[in-house]
């Protein structure tokens, strides 16, 4: 998102319409107030909402509200919970002192959430729509500051999400339900950086935005999903900055777009979201009303791809009393993005000890005769290299320096022994850091260091020949590669420059296909090449897939899944957080995308902003029979924390993508 926020890659979906005209319902062929892109001759003014007043019988100080479909409204005040029908008759009450309110409708039942007044503790409540009959409860941990508002968020694998808007800045967002119901405790996903007067809060789960007011300053739109970076963007600001007069006093989410209530100045306020922004239309004032605030609205079943109207219900601030309209929300139809496919992490590793963005790049040795003892190596850019097991456990930390990527061969001739080789680019010294593996136990220890030719050492990757001859392939920031045979024979080791190439712009990622003898090379912002993997090959390269449709810039990690028909080449496609599967033979045909999502059942947080990434189809037991996939995890949320990496089953992979 994040996929930094940006706003993120999963918050620039494309939107189902655009918010074209707010109004009082004109009636049947009445024109429609032109956005201000338009290119047409105005059209008639539209009639301002006319507000009508509404008093229920129950709850009529209640400052907390919302519309419900069937024409049921929700509250919540000192004396509980409160369930009432269009005319404002009870239908229901659950005791209580409470403030705050948002819930979501799952078929007969309501998930709730509010707030203890008292013991500042949100509060989630799955209740029988009809009377409020709680089945399941969850009640968050005190937060240590006085929470203002608080809005519900479903993700795209409909995990539920709770933000809580507090004082002086503070907020969280917590998990609070996965696709199967209700926790047993909450988790929190992460710590929220907000405007010191923050209080008002609405969420688009279509877009991904959680949208605040900052009270006397303006709106803004921030990332709402787990993965997403912790950066806003405006969306309107008090004049002269902006369309607003005053104090943002309520805000509500309709389809294609955001309502704002401008307290003071009386008016009602809306915003199109589109590609280039958000676009605001002329405010409506909001006669008979003194000071509204604390907006809820119901947007009804769309009739059409033209129109649809909206309930809006607010409170005057002034002597608390309620009131209620309808208006017309025109919208141009626009087609939605497709949605891509997301499978689950079902292990992470321990942090990487360095903070920061420190982790960049796995490997995997594979144990000869015991798949379940293989490692899984990931660097600390900042500091070393990590060895993991395949539950996530860290083994070894070798303090070795600024180490970029990795890449992992067997069978090195050392003298008259036998060791695996693990090969790091080190950017303290512009080398190859070089370990030997124990292939009875999976040890590291550093073997020792080969100069290099490069000014920046940046990415790497291994080959190794069809009789045994081990490279390894490392490049530069400024698009140079140099490829160096290793050599043990006679006990020491030894690197000699073979080849060198190069490429345009700036490359990270590499993988070599040993077995075809193919080596794949990513330039960030340009595209993947393919070209001769033997020292004395061409370096004539042929363009793989480049950058736009289905890969963003930039392009990171690269690796190969070898199926025994068909290899897969793997590519992180960091710009949209997602990994892109293409044939690794001509004419590389692309199978499919995916991102990694949250893992509510485990506890794993998804993945974004991926560095380096490794595959493997070797059968390592259990839900790795048909292989797995490693990826950096660029921002660790759920809790937050140092970056990990995340492992997921190649199975959900070949599943979620119909390979075959």
């Amino acid at each position: 998102m994040p996929h930094g926020f940006r706003l993120t890659p999963l918050a620039a979906l494309a939107l189902t319409g655009l918010l074209a005209a707010c109004s009082a319902d004109p009636g049947p062929g009445a024109d429609s107030r032109p956005t201000p892109q338009a290119s047409s001759a105005a059209a008639s003014t539209p009639q301002p909402p006319q507000l009508q007043a509404w008093t229920p019988a129950s709850a009529s100080r209640a400052e907390s509200w919302l519309l419900l479909d069937h024409d049921q409204r929700l509250a919540a005040d000192a004396e509980g919970i409160w369930l009432l029908d269009a005319d404002g008759q009870q239908q229901a009450r659950h005791p209580g002192n409470f403030y705050t309110l948002d819930a979501r409708r799952h078929g007969e039942r309501l998930l709730i959430a509010s707030t203890h007044t008292a013991s500042q503790q949100p509060t989630l409540l799955v209740a029988d729509a009809a009377n409020l009959r709680v089945h399941q409860q969850l009640v968050l941990p005190a937060s240590d500051y006085r929470i203002e508002n608080l809005c519900l968020y479903q993700d795209e694998s409909a995990n539920l999400h709770l933000f809580i808007i507090g004082e002086e800045g503070m907020g969280d967002q917590w998990l609070v339900a996965s696709p199967d119901g209700l926790l047993n405790n909450a988790a929190h996903v992460r710590t929220l950086r907000l405007p010191p007067e923050s209080e008002h809060c609405a969420v688009d789960d279509q877009q991904h935005l959680l949208y605040v007011s900052e009270e006397s300053v303006g709106i803004w739109a921030y990332g709402a999903h787990p993965e997403a970076e912790q950066s806003r963007q405006p969306v309107d600001m008090v004049t002269p900055f902006g369309q607003l007069q005053e104090m943002v006093a309520g805000l509500a989410v309709v389809p294609g777009g955001l309502l704002a209530l401008d307290a003071d100045a009386r008016q009602l306020h809306a915003y199109q979201l589109t590609e280039d922004g958000w676009h605001s239309l002329p405010p409506q004032p909001l006669s008979g009303t003194t000071e509204p605030e604390r907006l809820t609205a119901r947007s009804h079943d769309q009739q059409s791809q033209q129109a649809q109207q909206v309930d809006l219900l607010l409170v005057d601030g002034d002597d608390g009393s309620l009131y209620q309209t309808r208006i017309n929300w025109s919208a141009s139809a626009r087609p939605a993005a497709a949605e891509m496919p997301v499978v689950l992490p079902s292990v992470q590793t321990d942090p990487i000890p360095s903070p920061g963005d420190a982790a960049d790049d796995p490997a995997i040795w594979l144990h000869p005769s015991d798949p379940a003892q293989s490692r899984v190596l990931g660097t600390d850019k900042r500091n070393g290299l990590a060895v993991y097991d395949l539950q996530g456990r860290q083994l070894q930390y070798l303090a070795s320096g600024r180490l970029n990527n990795v890449d992992v061969r067997h069978g090195f001739q050392l003298g008259a022994a036998r060791v695996d080789l693990a090969v790091a680019s080190n950017r303290d010294h512009n080398s190859l850091q070089v370990f030997a593996i124990d292939p009875a136990s999976g040890q590291l220890s550093e073997l020792g260091q080969i100069a290099t030719e490069l000014d920046e050492i940046y990415g790497l990757c291994m080959a190794q020949s069809s009789n045994g001859v081990i490279y390894a392939i490392a490049n530069d920031k400024d698009g140079r590669f140099v490829q160096y045979r290793l050599d043990g024979s006679q006990g020491e080791l030894r690197g000699q420059l073979v080849r060198e190439f190069a490429v345009a712009t700036q490359p990270e990622g590499c993988v070599v296909d040993d077995l075809r003898q193919r080596l794949f090379i990513g330039e960030e912002g340009e595209a993947v090449w393919a070209l001769a993997a033997a020292e004395d090959a061409s370096t004539e390269m042929t363009r793989v897939i480049s950058v736009g449709g289905a890969i963003e810039a930039d392009i990171e990690g690269l690796a190969l899944y070898q199926h025994p028909e068909q290899p897969y080449l793997v590519i992180s496609s960091q710009g949209n957080d997602s990994y892109v599967l293409v044939d690794a033979e001509p004419p590389y045909q692309l199978r499919g995308n995916f991102r990694i999502g949250l893992n509510s059942a485990l506890g794993i947080d998804g993945v974004s902003e991926t560095d380096g990434l490794e595959v493997t189809s070797a059968n390592l037991g259990g839900p790795w029979a048909q292989g797995m996939l490693m990826v950096q995890d660029g921002r660790k949320r759920l809790p937050e924390g140092n970056q990990n990496y995340k492992y997921v089953p190649w199975q959900s992979i070949a599943d979620a993508l119909q390979l075959d």
